[in-house]
């Protein structure tokens, strides 16, 4: 079926080069379709006035308001020493709040005869503070009553109660693309419909040519509430329809049924474990062994908190493929990881990774581990060892991947961290195997259960919920530096007592500080920083505090940019515990396992997403002494920053914090590359709110592809997916 030609008109056609070029730029919009998908953000009413006392800083914010007055000042300046400089600011409200707006030179005359007392009209800037008050600096506005004729043309286009504001850009105002939007809106009539008929109409939606209709000129808010209904709808189903096709082609392949030996490897293994697996371990092993039974590839996604023992269930997971005349291939995003998983791997096993070797177990096998930085020789042998079978276990980076590697009969692939993954690469490896291999991906990072259908849709989930034994606590406390700058001084006594009764730390920084080796650029970024400091660094930090609070201890700086061989250096002082006090960036976020370290601070910690600063918080406490972590933020005590901080001192549960950070950040991040580009990113589906939309589309989705694999009898849909997908993406919906 061909595409709908009036939603496929390029926009540059419709509205103009120019116009369409920031669009194209700005907004990702460059078809008609495109354009009519960008949804109002929200709607003022009239007579109904924006909370002028919310509005963001640093954004770029639009607002209905009222002018309370106007005044222009003339003073003297440089430019204009005769006292001919003139400043025009005015004064808006909303009944609630005031705002103040400003403008200068030439600027001024416009404004100053329009912007009367009494006027009413909208305005768009970016919010800044001056003077300890909100302002908007030269802000772009339309009127929306007066007696000249623009005026009433405003009224006229933004007739009707409700008045959308778009999400818009400093180059193209909420009421510029508001008036494209009009331009474009009678080809919506011409939309094809996504949803099977009878779905519709099951869940009482409207049409979609109705629902955009109402979305961008609703006359009621039941308008915009059928709207949203149905696109939200639209936008579970299709992506829904997605992964749905994406499990079916997964459960056609065949794959050869794993099942461990009685008297086994995983038997021996267990038997020399010094501790009981936990209820936790057993139930989800217990899934993931079923699934290895079965003669279609295993997709599954292991979720766990820090130290819950996902590595444990891994590896019971993958000496049970060995067992079975298989091998297993384990996956890590960095070097550093690979390196740490063969170390623990080799320490768990014990004799039984040393098979074929004097003094190996009779029922060991190989574990070898094969990275970019290896030797030649090193490489060489761990890549005979897998081609002939005697390595049963390989742990690896992407080198794992490259053509070269060849496998006697790959069983499992095990996924650590699989956000740092992509599909592709995970495919690539599955070509490896004389059949699909059994798929474990591992996360540390909590997912809520919507996210989990959203983005990992086609992975059966497992969650690995209490935590083992012998875990501790950690407690976690927000240092306001600005406000207190005695609670940081404090922050490094405390590292230095950690130190002093044989513990460690680790110092975090977002930044690593080598990066201004260009003066230019160097100068550059001194200027875009004139307002905002640039984040703390590595170097810097590390510097000041061996000279200053922490002198006397050792302290050295862990990067990415170090060679792996000083990187590996300076992990096993630490480990060994010869260094006191590791000065880093988020290299140490996934997987690094000291237990004697039991303290973090972590600088300019708003810098941080609150799942990532769970993640690092969660390298502290994996011994028997109780963790602790401080965040130091500057930001003031009122600001969403602190608040997000706030929020993660005060509870440990990763799925709690999960919400808290969907919550606050645009689910569009959450998905990550989930969608191709700005056209398919979710807009009005809220992957929290919307739990249950989003479970239904799941459902339905599935019955429509047992039903119909290839959607022949559905256009519509077929139409819609393809727009998702870019048709040969289907295979490639990145993980987020």
């Amino acid at each position: 079926m061909d595409l709908v030609p009036a939603l496929e008109e390029p926009l540059k056609k419709v509205l103009g080069p120019a116009t369409a070029k920031v669009m194209a730029e700005h907004l990702g919009l460059h078809s008609v379709g495109d354009l009519l998908h960008h949804y109002p953000r929200r709607y003022e009413e009239r007579g109904q006035l924006t909370h002028l006392a919310d509005l963001p800083m640093d954004e770029h914010v639009t607002v209905v308001a009222q002018v309370a007055d106007a005044r222009l000042h003339t003073f003297a300046s440089a430019k204009a020493p005769r006292g001919k400089g003139q400043r025009l600011e005015v004064t808006i409200t909303d009944g609630s709040g005031r705002l103040q707006l400003v403008f200068f030179g030439h600027g001024v005359h416009k404004p100053h005869k329009e912007l009367l007392p009494g006027t009413r009209a909208m305005f768009a800037g970016k919010v800044s503070l001056f003077n300890r008050r909100l302002q908007l600096a030269h802000p772009a506005y339309e009127l929306l009553r007066g007696a000249d004729d623009d005026a009433a043309e405003a009224v006229e286009t933004w007739a009707g109660a409700l008045i959308p504001l778009y999400p818009a850009t400093a180059k193209l105002e909420s009421w510029k693309i508001g008036k494209a939007i009009q331009t474009v809106l009678p080809s919506a009539q011409e939309a094809v419909d996504p949803l099977p008929e009878s779905l519709r109409e099951g869940r009482g939606l409207v049409p979609l040519p109705e629902a955009l209709l109402k979305i961008h000129r609703p006359h009621t808010k039941a308008d915009i509430a059928d709207a949203h209904a149905r696109l939200k709808w639209d936008e579970a189903f299709v992506l829904q329809v997605a992964l749905a096709r994406r499990r079916h082609a997964d459960a056609q392949l065949p794959a050869v049924p794993r099942k461990p030996a009685p008297d086994g490897l995983l038997s021996a293994f267990d038997d020399r474990l010094p501790f009981t697996l936990t209820d936790g371990q057993q139930k989800v092993s217990k899934e993931i062994f079923d699934d290895l039974a079965t003669d279609h590839p295993m997709h599954r996604l292991l979720q766990g908190e820090v130290g819950s023992g996902k590595t444990m269930v891994a590896l019971r997971a993958m000496l049970a493929v060995v067992d079975a005349g298989g091998q297993a291939a384990m996956l890590a995003p960095t070097e550093v990881l690979a390196q740490q998983h063969h170390r623990s791997i080799v320490e768990m096993m014990g004799e039984l990774a040393e098979g074929g070797m004097l003094g190996g177990s009779e029922q060991g096998t190989k574990v070898v581990l094969l990275t970019g930085s290896m030797g030649t020789a090193a490489r060489r042998q761990a890549m005979l060892d897998l081609v002939t079978g005697e390595a049963g276990i390989v742990i690896g980076t992407h080198a794992l991947i490259e053509d070269k590697v060849q496998f006697h009969d790959l069983g499992l692939v095990v996924v650590d961290e699989q956000h740092r993954f992509g599909v592709e690469q995970r495919d690539a490896l599955r070509g490896k195997g004389k059949q699909p291999p059994h798929l474990l991906v591992m996360t540390a990072t909590p997912i809520p259960r919507t996210v989990a259908m959203t983005v990992f849709g086609d992975l059966e989930t497992s969650v690995l919920d209490q935590l083992p034994a012998g875990r501790s606590p950690i407690a976690s406390h927000v240092v306001p530096a600005a406000d207190k700058p005695h609670f940081l001084t404090r922050a490094w006594e405390r590292v230095r007592e950690e130190v002093e009764n044989g513990h460690q730390a680790y110092v975090v920084c977002p930044r690593i500080g080598d990066e201004e080796d260009d003066p230019k650029k160097a100068r550059k970024s001194a200027e875009d920083e004139a307002e905002k400091r640039p984040p703390l660094a590595v170097l810097d930090i590390a510097d000041q505090l061996a000279k200053g609070p922490l002198s006397g201890l050792r302290v050295e700086v862990l990067h990415g940019r170090m060679h792996p061989d000083d990187k590996d250096a300076v992990m096993r002082r630490f480990a060994a515990g010869e260094t006191h006090v590791l000065v880093a960036t988020t290299v140490i976020e996934v997987g690094v396992n000291v237990p004697n370290a039991t303290a973090m601070v972590i600088m300019d910690a708003d810098r941080f997403g609150v799942s990532q600063l769970h993640q690092l918080r969660g390298r502290v406490g994996r011994g028997s002494a109780a963790g602790l972590c401080l965040l130091v933020s500057e930001m003031p005590e009122a600001s969403p920053a602190r608040q997000r901080l706030n929020a993660v001192a005060s509870t440990l549960d990763g799925f709690e914090l999960s919400r808290i950070d969907l919550e606050q950040r645009r689910e569009g991040d959450v998905l990550g590359q989930a969608q191709s580009g700005a056209r398919t990113s979710l807009r009005v589906l809220a992957v929290i709110e919307d739990e249950e939309i989003i479970a239904e589309a799941r459902q339905e989705a599935t019955a429509v592809v047992e039903a119909d694999p290839e959607l022949t009898g559905l256009p519509g849909l077929r139409t819609a997916l393809d727009a998702l997908l870019d048709e040969e993406r289907e295979q490639y919906l990145e993980k987020g």
